[in-house]
């Protein structure tokens, strides 16, 4: 589990193709010390598994699925990475609940200056967008941010200049590609709500076989 607040953004050193997976080496200014291979980082967002350390940095495994469903299959050595560590019990919740789960990918399609802050456009599938809520959140390249509009096919962020300076967005052109998270509530809410409508409504029984009472 993450928060969404980026700790680091690492850079690329190698890539390890594979039949059908590859690894990551990614060097950082994390504490590599307080790292230890089977410890969970968020790469841009992806949820991966720490296989080795080695100096300054680290190597994941990236899976098939992982490929599939976000940017890293198109990430070149070189490439800056947004880094965050998994969530301890003890820690702050600053930003909001991440799974490091992705959802789908989005495009940058607008990027417009206001004043010191940036606002960003991201045109997105109907399967992302229903998740997404005016002032709700939702993870981009694992940055916990606030939306502030939603269209039937886009949504817009306001970025402060420190989140700009500290991730991999004052990178970013429109046409490039990003990774989604939607908030994990409204899933969990759509399948509650299935089960609903399969039962017959809302009831008093409803409420006390799913833990309601």
């Amino acid at each position: 589990m993450f928060t969404g607040l980026i700790e680091d953004v690492g850079k690329i050193q190698k890539i390890a193709p594979r039949r059908s997976s590859m690894e990551l080496s990614i060097s950082c200014g994390l504490p590599t010390a307080e790292i230890k291979p089977g410890d969970s980082i968020a790469v841009d967002g992806a949820c991966l598994t720490v296989t080795s350390i080695q100096g300054q940095g680290f190597s994941v495994d990236v899976s098939p699925e992982t490929l599939q469903r976000t940017t890293l299959g198109k990430r070149r050595a070189g490439d800056r990475v947004n880094l965050e560590r998994a969530l301890r019990l003890c820690d702050r919740l600053g930003g909001h609940l991440v799974s490091g789960h992705i959802d789908g990918l989005a495009v940058l399609s607008a990027l417009e200056k206001s004043g010191e802050f940036t606002r960003l456009v991201f045109a997105a599938p109907e399967n992302i967008l229903k998740y997404i809520i005016e002032k709700g959140s939702v993870a981009v390249d694992g940055i916990s941010l606030t939306v502030n509009t939603v269209t039937p096919r886009e949504f817009s962020v306001m970025i402060i200049p420190h989140t700009l300076e500290k991730t991999t967005l004052a990178g970013k052109c429109p046409g490039d590609q990003v990774n989604i998270e939607n908030d994990m509530i409204g899933k969990y809410v759509e399948k509650l709500m299935g089960k609903r409508d399969a039962e017959g409504g809302i009831t008093l029984d409803f409420l006390a076989k799913h833990n309601f009472t």
